[in-house]
């Protein structure tokens, strides 16, 4: 029989699920897109809708076994065997003080783990109600020392994974003499290699439901060789002809549209004036904003016949605009009766223009603002100009190489998302569940209780939305900031590290995200063969961050559940 006078605290746990799950969608999951947005291989509002997808996918397929370890492994539940509604409280409290503490730092600009802020509530929480000793700080059964030991190895694993995959790009291809022509035909293997990794993470962490985890070892090779296989002989059948038609041949009137002719596309002649100086650019400049005046590399792009520098930026003539110069939504007149507010605001016309034109408007320039030249600027001179300096030390290759790689980087975006759905959304998940099977049953639901899917979906759905509306935050101090992105450094960033979540998330280990991202995005900037390519203060300004959200999440929680539980009461003499 369910817990009836204790809905309030059903209801506030869904409140604060919510915000908890907004603040990882704006902070963890902007800092992932990052290098995917960073590197212009996608836009915001593309990387929104591909979190959309993969997220929820990842999140309701494979989330139910990391949310299990965050509810059961960090604390000893059995604390609360006999007053199952102290654990509902405890719960409550940790959603509210990890949720205040990822919101803050994400206001403040300020890249955290949710993955720390979580785990730090708990312990609080744990501390609060029974001591140290109901911590489980061991080994055993993927305790607190597992979780602290897995921050320090999840970057370092990623770094190797991604250092080894972009060492391989870089001198075997992009340091070629014909690197696009090599990119294209070799394009097929990396989807291939790229396609194996998200399968082996589908088949191995499938859905409960649908037991692809039970599938016998020949079985699963098997399906994970024939989709690769699949998708390799469609990037040769579809990819390499678009892919060469618009780089090679210069078509820039081809259309996404025209993928799908395949191979009739060898045979369509470019347009005449193809490859000409006149002629509008077939493929983006991927390091738009981050050319540096002066640069031997850059001198050497310039007299690269594949690459394509736009004469403003070499030459320094064109400013970017700092953060105060950021062009906001169009402003309408003054005086548009549509848009002006008569009497007080609670009128319905009132709350039409506020929600059409102010609210509507507000979210929509959020989710499609150029973040990637966010990153590339910042309102102060000094720090501006150390940036530029930074990006000017780390060579930069032909667009056209790049433009190779950013398809591959889309794909390993889905991997990356789908990796952070099944890992991440159990730091708001694990203590809704716990809240909701003690609501539901009105007893103690004990360490081996399923998460309901419609708590994964919930989260799934609020952590789309925060990356949605304030994603852009993070962002914009992420990516570039740190070294130069660029599709062929992101794709081997994005690919470690999600290989590194995925196999912890199978081990059941809640590895941070971010940690993995970092360590992987320093990997690829030390291999660019200087360690001035790297912002080393931003390093450390994320490494303060993820140092001071265990502690800070953990007093927030534990204080606030220590103050509850022993709150003086009517007819409660102490």
């Amino acid at each position: 029989m369910p817990f009836h006078q204790y809905d309030y605290i059903f209801a506030l746990g869904i409140i604060f699920a919510f915000a908890d799950s907004y603040g990882i969608g704006a902070n963890d999951v902007a800092n992932s897109f990052a290098t995917s947005v960073g590197s212009r291989s996608l836009t915001l509002g593309q990387a929104v809708i591909l979190a959309t997808v993969m997220e929820f996918v990842g999140a309701v397929s494979a989330g139910a076994r990391v949310t299990s370890t965050i509810r059961n492994n960090i604390i000893d539940i059995n604390l609360f065997k006999n007053d199952p509604a102290v654990l509902m409280l405890g719960m409550l409290c940790a959603l509210i003080g990890s949720s205040v503490w990822v919101l803050g730092a994400t206001k403040l600009r300020f890249p955290v783990s949710t993955t720390h802020s979580i785990i730090g509530a708990i312990i609080g929480v744990g501390i609060a109600a029974g001591g140290t000793d109901a911590v489980k700080w061991g080994w055993q059964g993927n305790g607190v020392a597992t979780v602290f030991a897995s921050w320090g190895i999840a970057p370092l694993v990623s770094g190797g994974f991604a250092a080894i995959l972009y060492l391989g790009t870089k001198f075997g291809i992009m340091e070629r003499a014909n690197s696009t022509i090599i990119a294209i035909w070799s394009g097929p293997l990396f989807f291939f290699i790229t396609t194996s990794i998200l399968t082996m993470v589908i088949v191995y962490k499938g859905s409960p439901n649908l037991g692809l985890d039970k599938l016998s070892g020949t079985t699963t090779a098997l399906a994970i060789v024939l989709t690769a296989l699949v998708v390799a002989i469609l990037a040769v059948l579809f990819w390499v002809p678009y892919v060469h038609a618009r780089v090679v041949k210069g078509d820039y009137t081809l259309r996404w549209y025209h993928f799908f002719l395949g191979p009739l596309l060898w045979k369509r002649p470019p347009p005449p004036d193809a490859g000409l100086a006149t002629a509008p650019d077939a493929v983006p400049d991927y390091y738009r904003g981050h050319h540096a005046i002066d640069s031997p590399h850059e001198i050497k792009r310039a007299t690269d016949p594949e690459a394509v520098v736009h004469k403003k930026e070499a030459d320094g003539s064109e400013s970017q605009p700092s953060d105060d110069d950021r062009v906001e939504p169009t402003a309408a007149p003054a005086n548009d009766p549509k848009r002006t507010i008569d009497g007080p605001w609670i009128h319905p016309r009132n709350l039409w223009i506020i929600l059409r034109y102010k609210i509507a408007e507000r979210l929509w320039y959020n989710a499609t603002r150029d973040v990637a030249s966010d990153q590339a600027v910042t309102s102060n001179d000094k720090d501006r100009e150390r940036l530029r300096a930074i990006h000017a030390r780390a060579k930069q290759y032909s667009n056209k190489t790049e433009h190779c790689f950013s398809f591959v980087q889309v794909l390993t975006a889905c991997t990356a998302s789908f990796a952070h759905g099944s890992n991440d959304v159990a730091n708001a998940a694990g203590p809704l569940s716990t809240i909701y099977l003690i609501w539901d049953a009105g007893n103690f639901s004990g360490s081996r209780s399923p998460t309901p899917v419609w708590v994964l979906v919930f989260c799934a759905a609020a952590l789309v939305i925060g990356l949605a509306t304030y994603g852009y935050t993070i962002m914009s101090v992420l990516g570039n900031r740190i070294t130069l992105h660029s599709p062929s450094r992101g794709y081997t960033m994005e690919l470690g590290a999600a290989t590194t979540v995925v196999l912890a998330s199978q081990l059941g280990l809640p590895v941070s995200t971010t940690q993995s991202i970092f360590g992987a995005t320093v990997a690829v900037g030390i291999c660019n063969g200087d360690l001035s390519t790297i912002n080393w203060r931003m390093c450390l300004w994320v490494l303060f961050g993820w140092i001071l959200t265990v502690p800070c999440a953990g007093v927030l929680a534990g204080c606030l559940f220590g103050i509850v539980i022993n709150a003086p009461r009517f007819g409660f003499a102490g």
